[in-house]
């Protein structure tokens, strides 16, 4: 056996059991050679046949075949389904070879299938969710029934210009829920993924960008028609509140009635600059109060810590544990669930502090942009952010130099004194040890 090559019995069991490493790796099956379950860094689980074609022996490269995730397939069928493909292989076959000669005329609804089956393993499940939904609304019904040798640069300056137009734009009807005996009506969805728009025309462009990337590599085709087609500027917001308006925010959030854990979340927002989902599904094992940081397992980037300054200390310090519940702020009435209604609350807030554009995410950019105004470095910035690629942080460039944890501790002493409506001296958080 190979130096660091895993074998056991492939069962749901086993399968369900794989944990993600920090790199793919390959469970092989007991019981049958050449079959085996691939395990990426993002969890995604696939049923894998490893084999060499025409009964070459070991100067014949070994081609792996993929079968089906889990999940669509068990274990006993996708080891049946295995058995066949190296049937198939022992009598001279190539499954491989003959896959990718059936798709040599794939449409683009097929190459978007195959895309999503085999092309994002190392993709994190919430992207996934977005690209589904972009290939869904957009790319299939403007695209789908093209062979994809047939797109041309035209054809995808054409889908952008669609996009952006609203072409594919869907005015989504109310939901309607029934809420202890009486209908109760949702508001419609006016996200960009429904309405379209230049921002969603420039993102989707880039998703397909990523799939004729995937067909490349696969030698489906030889050129990306997305390559060199200029798209619309991606307007990320810059939306930054000022110290006038955070305190207006401050005020809103002391006098508003609304639940507690919605309004510790924000507050934490503001003090921190994480993301919503990182502090809605915060664990309290993530929490190290003693050495003033979050150390989150998994994000939007990957495992990361967040420096708290003392005011986020203090927040947490005033949260209630729920017995019974992992999570810092768990769904009410339901402990092994995570809080998610903060966006409701956030609403109201906004509202009652005239600040109706500011989105809930421009709090992070509203903490970075308090550490640029106080002479953090771009580099220090995008640490305290979780940064991986130094341009994210380039629109908050005023540079200066200081630790992360320094930069983090004033940052957030500056946003606490801006959100109670104050400039005057904060009383550092005393830390326990």
């Amino acid at each position: 056996m190979a130096s660091g090559r895993r074998v056991e019995r492939i069962t749901k069991r086993t399968v369900d059991g794989a944990k993600p490493g920090e790199r793919l790796y390959r469970l092989w099956d007991t019981d049958l050679k050449g079959f085996g379950v691939r395990v990426t860094p993002g969890g995604v689980k696939s049923y894998i046949v490893a084999y060499r074609p025409n009964g070459g022996g070991r100067s014949v490269s070994q081609q792996e075949f993929t079968i089906a995730r889990h999940g669509v397939l068990t274990p006993d069928e996708a080891r049946e389904e295995a058995a066949k493909i190296l049937a198939t292989v022992r009598h001279g076959g190539d499954p491989q070879a003959a896959r990718s000669a059936s798709r040599k005329e794939l449409t683009i609804s097929e190459l978007c299938n195959l895309y999503l089956a085999e092309g994002v393993a190392t993709k994190k499940a919430s992207t996934l969710a977005t690209d589904r939904v972009r290939i869904e609304r957009h790319i299939k019904p403007l695209l789908g029934r093209k062979l994809i040798s047939a797109v041309t640069d035209a054809d995808v300056e054409r889908f952008i210009r669609d996009v952006a137009a609203g072409k594919t734009a869907v005015d989504r009807k109310p939901t309607r829920v029934e809420a202890k005996g009486r209908k109760v009506e949702t508001r419609k969805r006016t996200d960009p993924v429904a309405r379209g728009g230049r921002g969603a025309a420039t993102r989707t462009a880039g998703l397909l960008g990523g799939i004729f990337t995937f067909a490349v590599k696969r030698k489906l085709l030889t050129t990306n028609p997305v390559t060199g087609v200029k798209r619309f500027r991606d307007g990320e917001s810059q939306r930054f509140l000022s110290a006038a308006e955070l305190g207006r925010l401050g005020s809103a959030l002391a006098n508003l009635d609304a639940n507690r854990k919605a309004l510790a979340i924000i507050r934490l927002l503001v003090l921190t600059g994480a993301r919503r989902g990182e502090i809605e599904a915060l664990r309290w094992s993530e929490v190290d109060m003693d050495r003033g940081c979050l150390r989150l397992g998994d994000s939007k980037t990957g495992a990361k810590v967040i420096p708290l300054g003392p005011p986020a200390l203090v927040v947490l310090e005033g949260v209630d544990r729920e017995k019974g519940s992992p999570f810092v702020f768990p769904a009410t009435g339901r402990p092994k669930k995570h809080f998610i209604g903060t966006a409701k609350v956030w609403n109201k807030a906004r509202q009652l502090a005239g600040l109706e554009d500011v989105r809930i995410h421009d709090l992070r950019h509203t903490y970075a942009s308090l550490a640029a105004s106080g002479g953090q470095s771009l580099p220090l910035i995008g640490k305290l952010l979780g940064h991986r690629d130094v341009k994210t942080t380039a629109r908050y460039a005023h540079l200066a130099d200081d630790p992360v944890q320094a930069a983090a501790d004033r940052t957030a002493e500056s946003a606490s004194a801006a959100l109670a409506g104050t400039v005057g001296e904060v009383v550092p958080f005393r830390r326990q040890h």
